[in-house]
């Protein structure tokens, strides 16, 4: 087991700053639409702190999963507007790594523990209601067909049980420079551009359709990514590898995608075939 420090607001700003260093140094292009409809919460007096976190300011903001530094343009884009800490689900096999687990713990990220779904939903949304910013990828893993998956129902279902709004971000970009199988490419890092896209937030009641919700999250995120291809500023010619099929782009199709995607999940099942099956939290996507 890694050593688990205690969570710490400080430490989680020196990630930030850590971050913000990485993006002056290789001067990357944060391109953000929609920041009106990020939570109008005030950051606390003082230059260096984080926003207060209030009972009832709560929030799930649900980031399409494209790359793996999706999730850190969208903590820059709500760290620059107030200052707000997004707390994170992480599966147990990351929190357990002997290097990131210490990061994890004390980032203050929520860990969703094997056959423990149940008690880190339960967290989450204590957390929510106490006014944390809680960033769920619903897609459950990363899209290698540059298509919004499938997603899980929990972001739904955590926003309407903690009565806060779930906000939609959709990246676009941000798998240019990190994604499933194609490596680091450091040519396309300086100056790449990743573009945000923040949709209406939405406000659910206790009782919703969770399936029917999830279906329209699923919509409201890919309606972002089309926004963000339309006015991406680096032109895609024919066959890139990191534009989808449907737009002569060289990315796997959705058919293919589906098919990975389920030898994918055979192949974890047979993995975990002697452990106990959890509830269907047991992925960050919940």
């Amino acid at each position: 087991m890694p050593w688990t420090p205690a969570a710490s607001d400080r430490f989680y700003r020196l990630l930030v700053r850590t971050g913000l260093f990485l993006r002056w140094l290789f001067r990357i292009r944060l391109i953000v639409t929609g920041q009106q409809n990020l939570p109008g919460d005030a950051a606390r007096s003082g230059r260096k702190a984080a926003r207060a976190v209030l009972p009832g300011r709560g929030a799930v903001v649900a980031i399409t999963h494209f790359g793996y530094l999706d999730f850190a343009a969208a903590e820059l884009v709500l760290w620059r507007h107030n200052r707000g800490q997004l707390r994170f689900m992480i599966h147990q096999g990351a929190a357990d790594h002997w290097l990131a687990g210490p990061f994890i713990s004390a980032a203050g990220q929520v860990v969703v523990r094997h056959g423990s779904g149940t008690a880190a939903y339960d967290d989450a949304v204590a957390r929510l209601r106490a006014g944390e910013y809680l960033a769920v990828m619903p897609e459950a893993g990363v899209s290698r067909s540059f298509k919004v998956r499938e997603c899980k129902t929990g972001a739904v279902r955590m926003a309407a049980e903690a009565g806060v709004p779930l906000i939609p971000v959709s990246v676009w970009g941000a798998h240019r420079i990190l994604t499933r199988g194609n490596g680091l490419p450091l040519h396309r890092i300086p100056r790449a551009p990743v573009r945000v896209h923040i949709s209406e937030p939405v406000h659910l009641a206790a009782g919703i359709d969770a399936e029917a919700e999830t279906a329209r999250l699923r919509r409201t995120l890919q309606a972002g990514i089309d926004a963000a291809i339309a006015s991406f500023p680096v032109a895609a010619r024919p066959g890139d590898w990191w534009m989808p099929a449907d737009l002569g782009g060289g990315a796997i199709s959705e058919a293919e995608r589906q098919r990975l995607d389920a030898a994918d999940l055979a192949r974890d099942r047979r993995r975990t075939s002697r452990t106990a099956a959890g509830p269907e939290g047991n992925s960050p996507g919940m």
